[in-house]
């Protein structure tokens, strides 16, 4: 979206739209995650969501330096740990 604070509905995968913000429009890493997660948490008004901060409920997705899925976790337990690189 123009103001940058948030993605567009799209059909492409998280991690494809970060890598996009990232290596093509020259957002930090820190800033595409943003967008992703603590950005729409605090839109949508999801408490407990959006950070990573004690007491939060944290979903983390792990990856490489070429923002490729390497490791996810969903309530504290490892979910996948066979991720197929593209």
């Amino acid at each position: 979206m123009l103001d940058r604070e948030s993605f567009a509905g799209s059909v492409a995968t998280a991690d494809r739209l970060l890598r996009v913000m990232v290596q093509e429009a020259g957002l930090s890493v820190q800033e595409a995650v943003r967008m992703m997660s603590t950005n729409p948490a605090r839109i949508n008004n999801l408490a407990g969501k959006g950070s990573l901060e004690p007491g939060m409920d944290a979903d983390l997705v792990l990856f490489d330096e070429n923002i490729q899925v390497r490791r996810v976790f969903t309530g504290g337990k490892e979910v996948n740990n066979k991720i197929q690189v593209n």
